[in-house]
């Protein structure tokens, strides 16, 4: 990958591996955005999964069996095991969720991504987050995996522009009232007994709007969004934006303050106000 040559000072062999993911991802899914021969089915949870998640994950999964033969994998399509800890004997697990945002790519909308992520006993160290559809790709690596850094590029259908990756810091913001923040629809809310403080936390900050799944939280990383929570999320849907978040100077907990993907919700912050939203929704 490029990106080895510009920055020797953070990138590895892993997430150099990370990303060339990410690129093999991006050829199945977006390839099949839009099609109109996509199989779609329902999985017991009754969310949809169509060929195109299955495909991706099945890819993913013989890529890291190749290269990284002592890895274990835990994908939302493949399962595998889903307990805090890898059951390798190496400690290392890759998660991943094949197409992240799948009622978005069903519908044509291009708010959706492959998430990776490598975790090395308990820590979570490398995350990328691939939207082809958007043209852009995210990734961050905490220091168990060279230096706590987060970058974003263009991929996918913009390819022609990528090679110049902006490294990405949180926003400043520490007052709820100049806060802008993205959550999920309000029926997941409502079932977590929280939708009443949702809805107060909402009317006393400056900005509250849904940009939804991976990419709030990409937003916050990026600055450009201050917070974001979402009621109920699994591990697979996490992982991946955990090292983003906090390789730009964020906080990724959990509604009851856990750091981490481990509480089944998530609030992922600028950090200064962290505790605040945790105090009125967590």
């Amino acid at each position: 990958m490029h990106a080895q040559h510009r920055y020797p000072e953070y990138m590895n062999e892993d997430l150099e591996f990370a990303l060339r993911l990410a690129e093999a991802a991006d050829q199945l899914s977006l390839r099949r955005f839009h099609d109109t021969d996509l199989h779609v089915e329902k999985k017991p949870d009754m969310t949809p999964v169509t060929d195109a998640d299955r495909a991706v994950e099945t890819k993913l999964r013989e890529l890291i069996a190749a290269e990284r033969p002592g890895d274990e994998v835990y994908g939302e399509e493949g399962g595998g095991n889903a307990a805090r800890m890898p059951a390798s004997p190496n400690g290392r697990r890759w998660i991943i969720d094949p197409i992240d945002g799948t009622k978005n790519y069903l519908r044509g909308v291009p708010i959706w991504a492959t998430l990776i992520a490598l975790q090395v006993q308990a820590n979570l160290i490398i995350g990328v987050v691939s939207a082809p559809a958007l043209g852009r790709r995210w990734w961050g690596a905490l220091p168990a995996a060279g230096a706590a850094v987060a970058y974003t590029d263009y991929c996918g259908i913009a390819a022609a522009r990528a090679g110049n990756p902006r490294r990405l810091k949180v926003s400043g913001v520490s007052s709820l009232g100049d806060a802008s923040a993205s959550f999920a629809s309000p029926g997941g809310w409502q079932e977590l007994g929280r939708l009443d403080r949702l809805k107060e936390l909402c009317m006393s900050i400056w900005r509250c709007r849904a940009y939804g799944d991976f990419y709030s939280y990409m937003l916050v990383a990026e600055g450009a969004v201050d917070f974001a929570a979402e009621p109920e999320l699994n591990l697979y849907d996490m992982a991946a934006l955990v090292p983003v978040v906090t390789a730009a100077g964020g906080t990724f907990t959990g509604l009851d303050g856990s750091p981490g993907p481990w509480s089944g919700n998530a609030l992922a912050s600028n950090g200064a106000l962290h505790d605040a939203v945790l105090a009125r929704i967590g």
